[in-house]
C-alpha cells in the first residue's frame, strides 16, 4: 500500500508527459530533440524519464515518430535502468565521468552512432535541442556532422511550457519538500548558540531534511548560511568554520529537494538582543513580501509585481538594498524559467509554484533574505513553507 505521507509522480503521468511533448514537437515541425542534463540542472532528463544522474550527466533521443532513448553514462548506467520510465537505455561514455573513465562493460554506444540510427530510421528535417546553455561541445560536432545543414533550434521553451503549471501530483511533492525544509528549520534554528560554525548549522539542516525523507538540498541552491558582516555581504558563498556571535546577522538560505521538487526558505537569525536596525530592515522585508502576495493571483503580470515591491521599499528608504525583484518560479528547479522580472510580461497562471525571494543586499551591517515558497491557486497563494510565519513575527517583534 502506497504511503499517502511521501507523494510521487505516477507512471502514468510521465507517459502523458511525453505525449503532450511531441504534440508540441509535431506543431512546431520538430522532428528530432535532443535533451542534456547534468549534475547543475538534472531536470530536463528527469521530467520525463526519472533519472537524475549520479555524478555523471545523462541525455535523451526523442523522435517525433519513435520511442524516446535515454543515454546513461558507465557507471550509472543500473541505477538508470532501475529508475527510468524510458524503456530503451543506452550506455554513452559522452555523459559519464568528466575524467573519461574507460569501464570495461559491453553495450557501449557513441552519440555519432545514436545520431547515424536516428537518421536511418527517421525523417529529420529540423531538430531541437534542450539544454541551450550546457549542451556539450563534443556531443553538437557528432550531431553536425551526421546531420549538416539541418535547421537546429532550442526546445526549452517547449518544455518549460508544459513544467510552467504543475499538476497536483507534482504540487503534492512540492508541499512534501516545503514541509521538509520547514521542519528542517525549525530544528536546526534552536540548536544555534554563539561558538557553532557556519558549517555546523548547514549539517543540522541538511541532516535533519534527509531523516525527514529529502534526496538531497534542493537543485541549483546549495545551502548557504553566511553570517557577519562581511561573509552575508557575499550574495552567493561557500560555508565555512567562521563561529556565529551574538547580536549579528546569520542567514539561513536552504531547501530540500523530495522526489525531484524543491521547496526553499530562507530565513534571518539573530542570537541575543536583536538590534533595532536589524530588527527594522527585517520587518520592512517581511511587509513587503505580504505586498506581492496580496498580487500573487492568477493574470498578474511581472512588471506590477516588481512595481509594488519597489515602490513599498521606496516608501520604507530600502530599496537601494535591494538588487533584483522579488519572484521567480520553482519547480524541479530552485529557480527556473520563467524569471518575473521588470522587463518581460510573464503572467501568473493558476498552479505555478513560485517563490518569493526579498534579498536585502548592503546594509551597514550586512545582508539577508527572506524567502518563501507559494503554490498559486484560482484565488490567490497558498503559503508552502510555514518557519517564517510565526519565527519572524515573533523574534523582530
Amino acid at each position: 500500500m502506497a504511503d499517502n505521507r511521501f507523494p510521487k509522480i505516477p507512471d502514468e503521468e510521465f507517459v502523458q508527459r511525453m505525449t503532450n511533448f511531441k504534440e508540441k514537437m509535431a506543431k512546431e515541425g520538430i522532428d528530432l530533440v535532443l535533451v542534456f542534463s547534468n549534475l547543475l540542472d538534472p531536470s530536463a532528463v528527469r521530467y520525463f524519464s526519472d533519472v537524475s544522474p549520479i555524478n555523471e550527466s545523462a541525455a535523451m533521443a526523442i523522435p517525433l515518430e519513435g520511442e524516446p532513448i535515454l543515454c546513461s553514462g558507465q557507471a550509472c548506467h543500473e541505477w538508470s535502468k532501475h529508475k527510468s520510465k524510458i524503456k530503451d537505455v543506452r550506455i554513452m561514455p559522452e555523459v559519464g565521468e568528466v575524467s573519461g573513465v574507460e569501464y570495461d562493460i559491453e553495450g557501449q554506444f557513441d552519440f555519432q552512432d545514436l545520431f547515424e540510427e536516428m537518421k536511418s530510421r527517421y525523417r529529420v528535417k529540423r531538430i531541437g535541442i534542450i539544454g541551450d546553455l550546457i549542451f556539450p561541445y563534443e556531443i553538437y560536432k557528432k550531431l553536425e556532422k551526421v546531420f549538416p545543414g539541418i535547421e537546429k533550434v532550442s526546445a526549452e521553451m517547449l518544455m518549460y511550457e508544459l513544467r510552467m503549471r504543475k499538476s497536483e501530483n507534482e504540487i503534492a511533492c512540492i508541499k512534501k519538500a516545503s514541509e521538509i525544509i520547514s521542519e528542517s528549520f525549525a530544528y536546526a534554528v534552536n540548536r544555534i548558540k554563539p561558538g557553532v560554525t557556519e558549517l555546523d548549522i548547514q549539517a543540522d539542516i541538511e541532516g535533519q531534511m534527509l531523516r525527514l525523507g529529502a534526496e538531497a538540498y534542493c537543485n541549483s541552491f546549495s545551502p548557504m548560511i553566511p553570517s557577519g558582516l562581511e561573509n552575508s555581504n557575499l550574495c552567493m558563498n561557500r560555508n565555512t568554520l567562521r563561529k556565529v556571535k551574538e547580536g549579528e546577522i546569520i542567514d539561513l538560505q536552504a531547501g530540500a529537494l523530495y522526489a525531484g521538487y524543491n521547496g526553499v526558505a530562507c530565513t534571518p537569525v539573530v542570537l541575543g538582543k536583536i538590534p533595532e536596525e536589524i530588527k527594522k530592515a527585517v520587518n520592512v522585508a517581511h511587509d513587503s513580501m505580504k505586498v506581492v502576495v496580496e498580487k500573487l493571483k492568477p493574470g498578474a503580470l511581472s512588471p506590477d509585481l516588481y512595481k509594488v515591491y519597489g515602490d513599498f521599499l521606496e516608501r520604507k528608504g530600502y530599496r537601494k538594498f535591494s538588487p533584483y525583484g522579488s519572484v521567480h518560479s520553482l519547480g524541479m528547479l530552485e529557480c527556473e524559467t520563467p524569471f518575473f522580472s521588470a522587463r518581460k510580461e510573464v503572467k501568473v497562471l493558476e498552479n505555478m509554484v513560485i517563490a518569493i525571494d526579498v534579498y536585502f543586499k548592503g546594509l551597514p551591517w550586512g545582508s539577508f533574505r527572506i524567502e518563501e515558497t507559494f503554490i498559486i491557486r484560482k484565488d490567490g497563494a497558498e503559503l508552502a513553507t510555514t518557519f517564517n510565519q510565526n519565527y519572524i513575527p515573533n523574534m523582530y517583534k
